[in-house]
């Protein structure tokens, strides 16, 4: 059950972030190297909404009790090896 509630603050955290990524610029600044290298106009606001995609994702893999088989099947191999 706490999985559960962490998941869906953790998947709204990233729907904020996607939703409101100008409001985000605006307040906070845009990012040299993303302006740079994902374009000159919305680099930044692009790279929050991926940031905010790849949060949703986290959450929702928590919410589904898959977040530790997830992270052992990917990044695990890197720092385990059995």
């Amino acid at each position: 059950m706490k999985n559960i509630l962490y998941g869906i603050l953790v998947l709204a955290c990233g729907f904020l972030v996607v939703w409101k990524a100008k409001w985000i610029v605006d307040n906070f600044g845009r990012n040299a190297w993303a302006e740079e290298k994902l374009g000159t106009s919305g680099g930044t606001v692009f790279l929050y909404k991926v940031i905010g995609i790849l949060v949703v994702f986290f959450g929702m893999l928590m919410i589904t009790g898959l977040k530790n088989d997830f992270l052992m099947a990917t990044l695990g191999k890197m720092f385990f090896l059995n």
